[in-house]
């Protein structure tokens, strides 16, 4: 096993990488203390050779792994990427290209939405993974061979599945099924977050604009502190405490310290007042500064949007290819409503094994059937109705 702790180490190994046409990289990080990910290891495999690269030493610059990440000629191969590729990108200041995600590819593999690797290696290796060192402290330092060893077989493995997914994918004409979702990882803007869109991942009940307004409000401010301190947004304020904050909109600190769930050392001290100061600026607002909110949706077409959903599930299943890849739930929602415009299954292969069926589902033209004897699903196409 070849453990990297110098910039003169690391150098000679990415000159054998750069004879590669694909690399597989995992990274081991920790954020339960910290708002930005501490970066703890970084693992890579190749055909022929593997390597841990230990980020934390003193003695290494990792500009050599920053040229292979963008080295063109390199497919740069993850298992479930986002957050490995948030990390790179603020370290090195770009996404990774080429990229493959192969929790992604599995999707036309059959394999579900979000295989675990673990999975992965039994599908394709037959192997069961040693799980005992996955809560390793991967920032304490010295780890021992078999937390090395652990870390490292995130790669080695990956290392011969990839090829195997690639040759399904051959083999089936279905490469470019998954193009899509492979040039959507390279977008930067999925790996920043914007202070003032932190509101939308919190979960509440509410639909006053003026309540979503103030919440979206609060969102930022702590979104922003927490950026600015390096700490995890619970740690700042909780979120059911931002909501109840949001609805209640108290006007000085004694009615902030009333609130439910409310720590008393915040609500009275320097963050209380920063909190009241959110409050009443959004108190300043007139309703043509509020969140707009989201259009009902119509329900006179949901008996059309079930029957969409049996459509797709059938198809996803006689095409061995995961339904959520197809369509989504808003998807069909939408297409029932008649709002079609860049609804991606109306379009390329998604149209080929789904949405020619579906549009004739929603005109009234195609019929489905069982047939006993075979046991399985067939499709009819009926004359239009008048």
């Amino acid at each position: 096993m070849k453990i990297i702790e110098t910039t003169e180490e690391l150098k000679n190994f990415c000159q054998t990488l750069n004879r590669q046409n694909f690399i597989t990289i995992d990274l081991e990080f920790h954020r339960e203390k910290t708002y930005y990910a501490k970066l703890g290891l970084i693992q890579i495999a190749c055909s022929d050779d593997e390597a841990v690269i230990d980020p934390l030493s003193q003695k290494i610059n990792l500009e050599p792994f920053f040229a292979i990440l963008k080295a063109p000629h390199i497919t740069k191969v993850f298992h479930s990427c986002r957050q490995d590729i948030e990390i790179l990108y603020f370290l090195a200041g770009f996404v990774p290209a080429p990229l493959f995600d192969t929790q992604i590819a599995a999707q036309v593999c059959g394999l579900g939405t979000s295989i675990s690797y673990e999975n992965l290696v039994r599908h394709f290796l037959n192997i069961k993974l040693d799980k005992s060192c996955r809560l390793t402290d991967w920032c304490r330092r010295p780890l021992d061979k078999k937390q090395l060893e652990y870390a490292l077989s995130d790669v080695t493995w990956l290392a011969k599945i990839y090829p195997l997914i690639k040759n399904f994918l051959r083999q089936s004409g279905r490469e470019h099924w998954i193009d899509e979702e492979m040039q959507s990882l390279l977008s930067p803007e999925n790996y920043i977050t914007n202070p003032a869109d932190a509101w939308k991942k919190i979960r509440h009940r509410s639909h006053n604009a003026k309540t979503l307004t103030l919440l979206r409000d609060l969102a930022q401010w702590r979104e922003l502190l927490a950026q600015k301190k390096n700490l995890p947004r619970q740690n700042i304020i909780r979120d059911d405490c931002l909501v109840n904050i949001a609805v209640l909109q108290p006007r000085n600190i004694e009615e902030l310290a009333q609130i439910r769930s409310m720590r008393q050392d915040i609500a009275k001290g320097s963050l209380g007042r920063e909190i009241i100061a959110v409050v009443t600026k959004a108190g300043e607002y007139t309703p043509a500064d509020y969140v707009k909110l989201p259009e009902e949706k119509n329900n006179d077409n949901e008996d059309l949007c079930e029957l969409l959903k049996l459509l797709l599930n059938i198809k996803s299943r006689q095409e061995n290819v995961t339904a959520r890849l197809i369509a989504s739930e808003d998807d069909l929602k939408d297409f029932a409503d008649g709002r079609e415009t860049n609804l991606p299954f109306l379009s390329g292969w998604r149209f080929d094994i789904f949405g020619k069926d579906a549009v004739c589902l929603r005109s009234g033209t195609l019929g489905i059937r069982y047939d006993t004897q075979s046991k399985s699903i067939g499709f009819s196409h009926l004359p239009p109705t008048h």
